[in-house]
């Protein structure tokens, strides 16, 4: 068997909150919209992964998400452009990532890297 996907649900009464935080500041594509659901992802071919944290790393909450980027920068304009509060960064670990963590519009922990 292998696995071609791993997807996470958020559980929300307001897709637009969905649609405004992930498409529009973050720039998904949506995927799918079913009326009960919108999926918002990339077109790009991506690696399918699922982490086990006891903390989210330098002594930080465990983040609910991962999104890796390929410009920190544009996504820290685009989030601090949308007023949203940023929770944790943006720093430089010493692992080789540069991040930054917000929570979305559901409260979710939201962590946003670029791999340098």
């Amino acid at each position: 068997m292998r696995i071609k996907r791993i997807v996470a649900n958020v559980e929300t009464q307001d897709l637009t909150k969905a649609r405004y935080f992930y498409e529009e500041v973050l720039g998904l594509d949506q995927l799918m919209n079913m009326e009960f659901i919108a999926t918002y992802g990339s077109h790009e071919k991506m690696d399918t992964q699922i982490s086990f944290l006891s903390e989210g790393g330098s002594g930080t909450p465990v983040p609910d998400l991962s999104i890796e980027v390929d410009d920190l920068d544009h996504a820290l304009a685009r989030i601090k452009e949308a007023e949203i509060p940023i929770e944790y960064g943006p720093t430089q670990e010493p692992w080789g990532v540069r991040r930054f963590y917000v929570r979305d519009p559901f409260g979710k922990l939201v962590n946003i890297l670029v791999h340098l």
